[in-house]
């Protein structure tokens, strides 16, 4: 983003606060500063020389969720979170606070095997420790191998379709058996399957740190990689990893992904179709958490309710919406406020009287299943395959 370019778009922000209606931060601490209005009027004066970096300015722009409320919400259509993108990448180098955290991630997302096999080998070591010092927000538990560890292509005798999967890095070493759900309930469809052994991190975990050229060094490499493919659709079960790639990527480098879908989208009308072989689901009261990415940023809120009522389940209606504080990093660095984020939406779920949670992101799974206790949470990949499914092909076991 060009400075000129930077700082007009900053200087279209009327200062009417539509922004703060929805922003999850500045529900929890009504300080100017934590919602988007007064974000945007620090970067204003950031780039304008009124202010300068300090680390309060910093905790105030990390703090975004990057939720991406805000931006349908603005009158002159002010893209809010491109502009706290370009303004983090600003303040990179003045923020000590993360700078850790930014050799890590840079490292994890350079060797992602090696990282996960170093982490893996040493988790039951640390993570007792990390815990207790307050390093990580919850206890993490990685699978054996990861999703792309073996398999890249699976074939289906009457090929109906063409797919790929973009796994991203939460599905491919956290929740391999997501994408083994994907994988069996795409083969059910009569759709082969591939999973290009070369895609990388999507980027969105450096752009939240500042790191743009990093990130965009990513992208490069996942739009060459993924237009080279005859396939009919990019799925990823990851609302943030679809976002990126297909509506980021071009802001980023100019192009994207334009064949990335979630999943609730490709599938909608091919499980919906009369005579499809489902088995009903047993009558179970469910609610669905809607990812902040997959509402705000791709605007898919039908498509994943519909496929619940269509597999027999009582869905309930829930009162307002609400982001369960996970935001990927930001539930590292801001334990004490995604913490909030989170309480405020267990309560509000515990009251609904709903036995599971059904959500689209990996990442919501992973915190509400940290706070619902009482509560199934899984992903809505899972709760297809076990209606479609009769005999699953593909197993990671």
């Amino acid at each position: 983003m060009e400075n000129a370019y930077y700082l007009d778009q900053l200087s279209k922000c009327v200062r009417c606060g539509s922004c703060k209606a929805f922003c999850p931060t500045y529900d929890e601490d009504s300080t100017e500063t934590m919602g988007a209005r007064g974000r945007l009027a620090l970067l204003l004066g950031l780039a304008s020389g009124t202010l300068t970096p300090s680390p309060a300015l910093h905790e105030r722009i990390f703090s975004c969720t990057l939720c991406g409320a805000c931006s349908g919400q603005c009158p002159p259509g002010v893209d809010i979170k491109e502009l706290i993108y370009h303004g983090r990448s600003i303040l990179k180098n003045d923020d000590k606070k993360r700078q850790f955290i930014r050799r890590l991630v840079k490292f994890s997302i350079k060797k992602p095997n090696l990282s996960f096999r170093l982490l893996g080998m040493t988790q039951h070591l640390f993570m007792p420790y990390l815990l207790k010092k307050g390093l990580v927000p919850f206890h993490l538990e990685l699978p054996d191998r990861p999703l792309r560890d073996n398999v890249k292509v699976v074939s289906v005798s009457q090929r109906k379709g063409r797919v790929a999967i973009f796994t991203g890095c939460m599905v491919n070493f956290l929740y391999p058996n997501l994408g083994e759900s994907l994988i069996n309930v795409l083969h059910t469809l009569g759709y082969e399957v591939i999973l290009p052994a070369t895609e990388v991190c999507c980027g969105a975990p450096l752009r939240t740190l500042g790191l743009e050229e990093e990130a965009q060094e990513l992208a490069r490499k996942n739009v060459e990689l993924f237009s080279k493919l005859n396939v009919e659709a990019v799925l990823s079960l990851c609302p943030t990893c679809t976002l990126t790639i297909q509506r980021e990527y071009p802001a980023l480098i100019g192009e994207g992904i334009q064949k990335a879908q979630d999943i609730s989208s490709f599938l909608a009308d091919k499980i919906a179709s009369p005579g499809f072989p489902g088995r009903p689901s047993p009558a179970k009261t469910v609610l669905y958490h809607d990812p902040c990415h997959l509402k705000y940023g791709l605007s898919i809120e039908k498509e994943p309710r519909e496929i619940i009522e269509n597999m027999g389940f009582d869905l309930i209606k829930t009162d307002g919406d609400r982001c369960c504080g996970f935001a990927g990093i930001f539930c590292f660095t801001f334990q004490e406020l995604s913490h909030k984020l989170l309480n405020t939406c267990v309560n509000d779920y515990a009251k609904s009287g709903a036995e599971m949670i059904i959500t689209s992101c990996p990442g919501c799974i992973l915190q509400l299943s940290n706070g619902c206790k009482d509560k199934q949470v899984v992903h809505l990949i899972e709760v297809i395959e076990k209606a479609i499914v009769q005999k699953p092909v593909f197993s990671l076991s």
